[in-house]
């Protein structure tokens, strides 16, 4: 089958694990998506993406491949544009849509030219005036790699001497990284499921930020679903969700996550092509909101699959 992944049965390879920083997170995510598919009949074997992926596929093509890596390499549109080029049906967002939700500096350049609301934001080097940055970002900032995702490398910075020492973390991970204006808000996260948004989840925890430890390590982080915004604020806030999605031309599944300013504006953050599918993941939180399984999530998931290939003209 070379175009919808609707009605597909199998064999299905379940891709994970990869090189990036976030492969333990990976290979958690899969596994979860390699029962989910099993226990909705799907044949699913899982495969852990190592330097032979492409030999693997080629050798044996799978019918489908569920997506389950996160960051670069398999999140960022690599993998997407190789699996165009063997025109095998896979899950989530296109290459450009992927590329474009990875680079957060990228993606927020678009979200500005598109009108659509994002914190201020300015892109670090080694040269950055720190005083200026922070004072043109309103002197409290978060610094981020731009390409990398679970909060890894992420620091709060308040003088020139904490933003140049964040920069200097961030950028272990990443030789692009940015500052964005610190928010003082309340963190909302919107699944987006095949056209539609689910419930929305606020998210709420100890730590100064919603870094590492409070996504996958810590059992006091709050998931609030219903999220205790007014029916029609709910709403508002998946219409923007979904936009900010459809301006990178994402397909299929993802996250958008969003914070409120000190002024109870809404504020994008990023897109997520790949969340997380782990037993702390927030859009199997928003799907049993939703009335989904775990099962029913990935065989929709599933049913959404394409080779983003343009079908080939008759001759």
């Amino acid at each position: 089958m070379s175009g919808g992944g609707r009605g597909v049965r199998g064999p299905v390879a379940v891709l994970c694990g990869g090189w990036s920083a976030e492969r333990e997170i990976s290979l958690q995510s899969g596994t979860a998506v390699l029962d989910g598919l099993r226990a909705a009949g799907v044949n699913a074997y899982l495969v852990d993406a190592g330097d032979d992926l492409l030999a693997q596929l080629i050798a044996t093509p799978p019918a489908a491949a569920f997506i389950a890596l996160h960051g670069r390499g398999g999140e960022d549109g690599t993998l997407q544009g190789a699996l165009e080029w063997l025109g095998l049906p896979y899950t989530g967002s296109g290459v450009k849509a992927a590329a474009l939700a990875m680079d957060k500096l990228r993606c927020k350049q678009l979200w500005q030219g598109a009108g659509l609301p994002t914190a201020d934001f300015a892109a670090l080097a080694a040269d950055s005036d720190w005083t200026r940055v922070l004072a043109e970002l309103g002197g409290d900032v978060m610094v981020k790699p731009a390409r990398e995702g679970s909060s890894l490398g992420m620091a709060r910075a308040r003088t020139p001497a904490e933003l140049a020492a964040a920069w200097r973390a961030a950028a272990a991970y990443d030789d692009s990284v940015i500052a964005e204006a610190w928010l003082e808000g309340a963190e909302y996260t919107v699944a987006v499921l095949n056209g539609r948004a689910l419930p929305v989840i606020r998210l709420e925890t100890d730590c100064e930020f919603y870094d590492y430890d409070a996504k996958y390590l810590r059992d006091d982080t709050r998931y609030l679903c219903p999220c205790g915004l007014a029916p029609a604020q709910e709403a508002e806030l998946q219409r923007l969700a979904l936009n900010a999605f459809a301006s990178l031309e994402g397909r299929g599944w993802g996250r958008v996550d969003l914070m409120a300013d000190r002024q109870g504006r809404w504020r994008l953050l990023e897109v997520n092509a790949v969340p997380g599918m782990t037993d702390h993941s927030l859009v199997p939180m928003a799907a049993r909101a939703a009335g989904l399984s775990f099962a029913e999530l990935v065989a929709e998931i599933l049913a959404g699959a394409t080779c983003g290939r343009p079908r080939e003209r008759s001759r």
